[in-house]
C-alpha cells in the first residue's frame, strides 16, 4: 500500500502512543475473542516483513486470533485462502506495511476502514480489514520493490514491535 496525500486524509496519523488509544476504543466495543488481525506481507522481503514480524509478536502477547506470521505469512499469493478461513462475524484489523511521503516515514495511518494491500508495487487486491493500519516503513518513489527489499531491518522491526505491544496495551493484554 502507498499513502498518498488524498488517502491520508481518510487515516489519522498516529505515532506509537498514540496506537494505544486506536486499539483501546477498538477494544471498547468489540471483546479480545471477536478480533482477527490479519497482518500482510511476506518474510522474503524486508520491508513487507512488518506483517509476520508483527502477527508473530501478537501471538506472543496473547492474542488467540492472528492471521500471517512468520511461520505462515498472508502474502499477495495467499491473501483470498486466509480471508476465507476468517470466521464470519470476526472484526478484522488489517495491518500492513507501505510506503508513503519522506515526512511519514517511521509513522502509522490509523482508520475505521480497509486497507487496500500491494498498492506500492503495483497490485490490485481487494480491500481487507474493519479496521487498518499502515506502517510507513519507507519512502514511496520510482523503484518501489527495490525500496521495500532495501528498507532497514530494524526499522521495521521496531515498528512490529511498537504496533503489537500498542495493541496488547489497548488489549488489555499488557501493562
Amino acid at each position: 500500500m502507498a499513502i498518498r496525500e488524498q488517502e491520508s486524509r481518510k487515516r489519522i496519523k498516529m505515532d506509537s502512543e498514540q496506537l494505544i488509544t486506536f486499539f483501546h476504543e477498538i477494544a471498547g466495543r468489540h471483546q479480545t475473542e471477536q478480533i482477527t488481525f490479519l497482518c500482510i506481507g511476506t518474510d522474503r522481503s524486508t520491508g513487507d516483513a512488518l506483517g509476520p514480524l508483527t502477527g508473530s509478536r501478537l501471538l506472543m502477547h496473547g492474542f488467540p486470533n492472528v492471521t500471517g506470521t512468520l511461520p505462515l505469512p498472508c502474502d499477495a499469493d495467499t491473501l483470498a485462502a486466509q480471508l476465507a478461513a476468517i470466521p464470519e462475524g470476526q472484526i478484522v484489523i488489517a495491518i500492513d506495511a507501505c510506503l508513503g511521503p519522506p515526512a511519514a516515514l517511521g509513522c502509522y495511518f490509523a482508520a475505521s476502514e480497509p486497507l487496500r494491500p500491494a498498492q506500492s508495487v503495483g497490485l490490485s487486491l481487494p480491500e481487507v480489514g474493519n479496521y487498518s493500519l499502515a506502517a510507513i516503513v519507507g519512502v514511496n518513489g520510482p523503484f518501489p520493490y527495490r525500496t521495500l527489499q532495501t528498507t532497514p531491518l530494524y526499522r521495521v522491526m521496531q515498528m512490529a514491535e511498537q504496533i503489537a505491544l500498542a495493541a496488547a496495551k489497548g488489549f488489555g493484554l499488557a501493562p
